[in-house]
């Protein structure tokens, strides 16, 4: 099990890795960790992502109060969807929000990524839906998205950005990784002509991979979609 000190460090060094990659710019974007007495590690708001060291972490109880952080350090107020995932999915200790550019595009356009068509994205993900809009920092948002958290670990946020959840900090930053690149090849597949989805046959190939083979934790909308035989 990580040390507190590990947990921080990684909470930053995901951070960095998201400003330099560019899914962050000036004070967007956050991250949270459950920590296994229940409370909550996250990112401060009105912060780069760039600027993040541990110290300005800020820890809290499951409303969002602050229990521990330097003075005037307080979480973003974009918590609530943080805190909504942690009590929808027991099985979920990291989230990542950001907005990579081209997974972004797809949901300022009001599209859903929801095609079978990549091998390694139905492996991890499945599809990724657009759920409705809601103002941010309000009630709207974490309303909006509760739906869908059964089902899914990775969501795009209509006009807004992305959010993915996983066991554990690194699984909710890979999958964000995974969407982005996602979102650039479908792109581009469809810039040439259209994505050629998966036959269902093959599909209840990788979803048996998914799970006996590879052992990815989270949840799975396939498994629903396209039922074991």
């Amino acid at each position: 099990m990580q040390d507190y000190q590990e947990i921080k460090d990684q909470i930053c060094d995901v951070c960095h890795k998201m400003w330099q990659l560019g899914w962050v710019a000036a004070n967007d974007g956050n991250v949270s960790v459950r920590l296994g007495d229940g409370t909550f590690l996250a990112t401060p708001t009105g912060i780069s992502k760039s600027f993040i060291t541990p110290e300005k972490l800020v820890r809290i109880d499951g409303e969002g109060k602050v229990l521990e952080g330097a003075e005037g350090y307080r979480p973003s107020s974009e918590i609530k969807m943080h805190l909504r995932c942690y009590r929808e999915r027991p099985d979920v200790n990291g989230v990542v929000h950001a907005h990579p550019p081209t997974a972004t595009g797809y949901a300022v356009a009001g599209l859903s990524l929801d095609e079978y068509s990549m091998i390694e994205t139905v492996i991890a993900i499945g599809s990724i839906p657009l759920t409705p809009y809601g103002t941010p920092s309000t009630d709207e948002v974490p309303e909006a998205i509760a739906p869908y958290l059964a089902e899914h670990d990775v969501l795009l946020l209509q006009n807004h950005g992305a959010l993915t959840v996983g066991a554990d900090l690194l699984t909710a930053y890979y999958r964000m990784e995974t969407l982005e690149l996602y979102a650039k090849i479908s792109l581009t597949a469809h810039l040439l002509g259209g994505a050629k989805e998966i036959p269902r046959d093959q599909i209840d190939k990788l979803l048996v991979l998914r799970k006996n083979y590879y052992k990815v934790t989270g949840r799975h909308p396939g498994y629903k979609k396209y039922p074991q035989k």
